[in-house]
């Protein structure tokens, strides 16, 4: 079945202001938040600023891969510039992976010997930056269900009030027990969490880049469609791929009986059209055999496979 990605419904200029407000809201927090961890000696709080610290750095990747997007080709990107927003998330999904490691290291060595935290600063700012995380959690929600772009902020943003949460936790349990080594271990869950999260989500992106095949298409079912086509004898050579997020195109090598050669571009319109009606694939490069001189040997997958021709 074609798959509609249509859910954003904001214009792409509406979408560039709400990115433009979590920068500056995530740019103003980041300051409080190093502040007052400096003032409270909290690393949790500190942990909280670097990752809202990689949270903007993210949302200004993202706001200028937005903007080099809709970029139309040209001769220099024949396939447009879609693409850059794929890598925009795996850097950004790679810095949450460093920013994790780096937290988890300096949680375990504080574990030894727990520093002495003010939880007061600790409650308050940790409640300025959940409201912040909130709202840039909220700004992004509509807008990441079609781009894996914004869908690496959004995460970004969730797990910052995830982790807000768990510092405000830690500040009133450093207030009412004077629990020292709380603020250690909420360190250590908040990197655990960024790294399960990045983790999880980096193969996306890597696996576009990859020219890997789109995860919601069933191959098997893409050459089952194509070979039902009448006068079709078989394919090889299949490349399934995404040439943009959500734009999956096909080349492949069609065998054709003999019969059906004389109207090879009826046949080439009945499986373009079969290709964009039941997977939404609207870009495919077929190369038509004969079925007397076809391939022999040649590999379904790739360009594998032995290429000589009979006779």
């Amino acid at each position: 079945m074609p798959h509609n990605h249509g859910h954003a419904h904001l214009s792409p200029e509406s979408g560039d202001r709400r990115v433009q407000v979590a920068i500056w809201a995530n740019a103003l927090l980041t300051v409080a938040q190093v502040a007052g961890g400096i003032l409270s000696g909290s690393l949790a709080l500190i942990a909280d600023a670097l990752h809202n610290l990689s949270d903007m750095a993210s949302l200004v990747i993202a706001f200028v891969a937005r903007k080099v997007a809709r970029r139309p080709a040209d001769s220099r990107m024949t396939y447009g510039y879609g693409r850059i927003e794929v890598v925009a998330a795996l850097i950004n999904y790679t810095t949450l992976i460093l920013l994790g490691a780096y937290l988890l290291y300096e949680g375990a060595m504080r574990l030894a010997r727990p520093p002495e935290v003010g939880g007061w600063t600790i409650v308050i700012v940790g409640c300025v930056a959940l409201g912040v995380d909130a709202l840039t959690a909220w700004l992004t929600w509509s807008m990441q269900k079609g781009s894996v772009n914004i869908r690496a902020l959004f995460l970004h943003n969730l797990s910052d009030a995830l982790a807000s949460v768990a510092v405000v936790g830690g500040g009133a349990l450093i207030l009412l027990y004077d629990w020292r080594l709380v603020d250690p271990v909420v360190t250590i869950g908040i990197a655990g969490y960024i790294l399960w999260l990045a983790l999880r989500e980096i193969g996306g992106p890597i696996r576009t880049l990859m020219l890997g095949a789109p995860p919601h298409l069933d191959p098997a079912a893409v050459i089952a469609a194509v070979e039902r086509v009448e006068g079709v004898a078989g394919i090889h050579h299949v490349h399934l791929w995404q040439m943009q997020e959500h734009a999956a195109a096909l080349d492949t090598h069609v065998v054709l009986r003999a019969e059906a050669w004389p109207r090879l571009e009826e046949v080439k319109g009945e499986i373009k059209a079969a290709l964009a009606a039941e997977f939404g694939i609207g870009h495919s490069t077929l190369e038509f055999e004969h079925e007397a001189r076809a391939h022999r040997g040649a590999a379904l997958y790739g360009c594998g496979g032995a290429e000589t021709r009979p006779g």
